[in-house]
């Protein structure tokens, strides 16, 4: 019972182009309930791509969310003017899918998904041989899953993201935590779930795309209720319930187990390699690197430190997480 507004392609074009040339935004991401039916929501949403970019060589970003019951052949155009397009999958689990959004249908989405994979593969595949070929969707494609209105654990939500990267080639997986709202149908929660829930997702995603996590790893450090803890981020969850795997030598440990070490990302994992060719690494030098020296320690083995029976402490959580304190604002 809530009044809808809409604005017609050339309004939603004229705002972008204004708010673009002050330089309020550097793109377009657009999205649209149904209107009428989902091929016209499509084709009006297209429609503002295609002016954007013909008939004002826009060159923004372009980010199209797309409708998996309108038409393929509309669908296909949304990818030639957008730099990325996205399908919601809704929720992770069939289940909820069908209970909470019974209109939805897994297999649709997942067939225009598939679609839109085949789509922008044969766009590259025919840049390789002619280079005045269309780009499709040069972005990629990305979905979104909305965490804590149905049963699913965060171990179902791991799993289904990764299904998804792996089977249509996902750029990205978006999380949103479920938000209630008012007069909603009774089969909803009443409650949102912790925003530090959605958070540890995208820590899990993180692992999985760029840590060189496997599925299965990064369900390991969820519980036996298969959520990730919310105290501690799941990387750390991870090496406290395999401690055997640690301390790692920085000094001698090929990449891939220098990233599972607690508090080392990316950026600090490349700078020790590349340091520990010109010298033998201590505390000190890794210290510099890190944020967090404290939370290293148990985990490391450098030219002047060695952990010794501190991975196997029964306080080491308390020692590398210690509880967070709420700050007074006016504390004396």
């Amino acid at each position: 019972n809530v009044q809808r507004a809409k604005f017609s392609p050339q309004e939603v074009v004229d705002l972008t182009l204004n708010f673009y040339r002050r330089n309020y935004i550097e793109g377009l991401f657009l999205s649209s309930g149904i209107v009428r039916s989902p091929d016209h929501t499509m084709e009006q949403i297209v429609e503002v791509a295609r002016i954007l970019r013909e008939e004002h060589q826009f060159r923004g970003y372009i980010h199209l969310k797309t409708i998996p019951e309108a038409d393929a052949e509309i669908v296909e155009r949304a990818g030639l003017y957008a730099d990325r397009v996205s399908i919601n999958v809704e929720l992770p689990t069939t289940a909820g899918l069908t209970r909470l959004a019974p209109d939805k249908n897994e297999g649709r989405i997942e067939g225009a998904m598939k679609g839109i994979k085949s789509a922008i593969v044969e766009a590259k595949d025919a840049r390789k041989h002619f280079k005045s070929a269309p780009r499709f969707a040069p972005a990629g494609q990305s979905t979104q899953m909305i965490v804590g209105a149905d049963a699913a654990s965060d171990s179902d939500i791991v799993g289904r993201a990764s299904h998804l990267y792996d089977r249509f080639g996902l750029r990205r997986v978006y999380y949103s935590a479920f938000s209630p709202i008012p007069d909603a149908s009774a089969v909803l929660p009443l409650k949102r779930p912790p925003l530090m829930r959605e958070h540890r997702l995208y820590q899990s995603d993180w692992l999985m795309r760029f840590y060189g996590f496997s599925t299965h790893e990064v369900q390991q450090a969820a519980g036996a209720d298969g959520m990730l803890p919310l105290d501690i981020d799941p990387k750390l969850a991870w090496a406290l319930r395999f401690r055997d795997r640690f301390p790692v030598d920085v000094n001698r440990a090929p990449r891939e187990l220098l990233l599972r070490v607690p508090g080392l990302g990316v950026r600090a994992v490349k700078s020790l390699l590349a340091a520990r060719r010109q010298r033998t690494l201590r505390l000190e030098d890794v210290a510099r690197l890190t944020v967090s020296i404290a939370k290293l320690r148990p985990f490391i083995i450098t030219a002047d430190w060695r952990p010794t029976l501190l991975t196997d402490r029964a306080d080491l959580k308390a020692l590398v997480a210690p509880p967070r304190v709420q700050l007074e604002l006016f504390a004396t």
